[in-house]
C-alpha cells in the first residue's frame, strides 16, 4: 500500500472513494453516478469497470461482464498505489467475480465498505444472475455496511418482499444479525408509502435500530438512487463517527438531487438525479 500523503494546507484531506461497479452509458447509474455522487460530497472518486452494459432511462438490452482477471488486476492497480479511505461495491454481475471480491476484501481489507447489492435496475433490467445474487448474501459480512432497497433486502434475508415499514425493521434486524455489517435499509419503493429508511447496527455490544425520517420527492426520476446514495454515504463515512452521522449528512443533497431531476430532461424513461443541483440553484 503506497504511503500516505500530507493533507491539504487547510488541514482538510479529501476522502478517496473506490467504486466497483458496471458502467451505463446513459451516465444516470452505475460507476458514473457513483463518482458524480462522490464529487459532489466533496470526495476524489475512482473506478473499476465490473461490466459494459447497453442501457439508458428506458432499459437495460444488454450487459458485457469484464474479464474477472482484469476487475481483479484493476483493483489491485488502484489499491497498490493509493491509500484508499473507502469503497463502494455495487453491480457485480456474476457469481464468480462475487467470490473474487470477497477474497480482495479479505486479502486488501479496505476501511468503511459498503455495498448495495445491485441486483435489477430501476428501468426493470436484471443485472446479476441468480447465483451471484445469492452469493451476495456471503459478501455481507465482510463489508461495512449494506444498502438494500425493499426487494434487495427480502433477497438477503431469503423472505417475501416486505409489504409495510415493520416488515423492513424485522428482515434488516435479520440480516445484520445474520452477517454482522450494519444494514441501511432503503424504503422509496415501498408499497405503503413509509417514509423512513431504518439503520440497524451494533455499537460495541449494543444493536441499535433506527428509522431515519425523509420527505418524499414525487418524481419518476429515480434511475441510480441506490447507487448515488451509497457512494455518498462512502464518501461522508470518511471522518464521521458512524453510518448514521453519514446518512444526516447525505439525507438533504439525495433530496435536492432526486427534486433537481425534475429538471434535468435527461432520457424518455426514469432519468436520472441531477448530482450537482446545489449549483443550479
Amino acid at each position: 500500500m503506497a504511503e500516505d500523503v500530507e493533507p491539504a494546507a487547510d488541514g482538510v484531506r479529501v476522502p478517496r472513494i473506490l467504486c466497483i461497479a458496471g458502467t451505463d452509458p446513459s451516465g444516470g447509474a452505475g460507476l458514473l453516478a457513483d463518482v458524480k455522487a462522490v464529487a459532489a460530497m466533496g470526495g476524489y472518486g475512482m473506478g473499476v469497470v465490473t461490466a459494459v452494459t447497453v442501457q439508458n432511462t428506458v432499459g437495460v438490452s444488454d450487459v458485457h461482464p469484464v474479464p474477472l482477471e482484469t476487475v481483479i488486476a484493476q483493483l489491485d492497480a488502484v489499491a497498490d498505489d493509493v491509500e484508499i479511505d473507502a469503497v463502494k461495491i455495487g453491480m457485480l454481475g456474476e457469481a464468480a467475480l462475487v467470490h473474487a471480491v470477497g477474497e480482495w476484501l479479505r486479502r486488501r481489507r479496505p476501511p468503511n465498505v459498503i455495498l448495495d447489492p445491485v441486483m435489477v435496475a430501476t428501468t426493470g433490467g436484471r443485472l446479476a444472475s441468480d447465483d451471484a445474487a445469492g452469493m451476495l448474501r456471503d459478501l455481507v459480512p465482510l463489508v461495512d455496511l449494506v444498502t438494500p432497497n425493499v426487494p434487495e433486502l427480502a433477497v438477503l434475508c431469503g423472505e417475501e418482499t416486505a409489504t409495510d415499514i415493520e416488515m423492513i425493521v424485522g428482515q434488516a434486524e435479520l440480516v445484520h444479525e445474520q452477517c454482522g455489517s450494519a444494514v441501511l435499509a432503503t424504503t422509496g419503493d415501498l408499497a405503503d408509502g413509509s417514509s423512513e429508511d431504518v439503520l440497524v447496527e451494533t455499537d460495541e455490544r449494543w444493536r441499535t435500530t433506527r428509522r431515519l425520517p425523509y420527505v418524499r420527492v414525487d418524481t419518476p426520476h429515480t434511475h441510480g438512487t441506490g447507487c448515488s446514495l451509497s457512494s455518498a454515504l462512502a464518501t461522508a463515512r470518511v471522518g464521521v463517527d458512524d453510518w448514521g452521522a453519514a446518512y444526516e449528512r447525505v439525507r438533504p443533497w439525495i433530496d435536492g438531487a432526486l427534486q433537481g431531476g425534475l429538471h434535468l430532461g435527461v432520457g424518455r424513461g426514469s432519468g436520472p438525479l441531477d448530482h450537482t443541483w446545489f449549483l443550479h440553484h
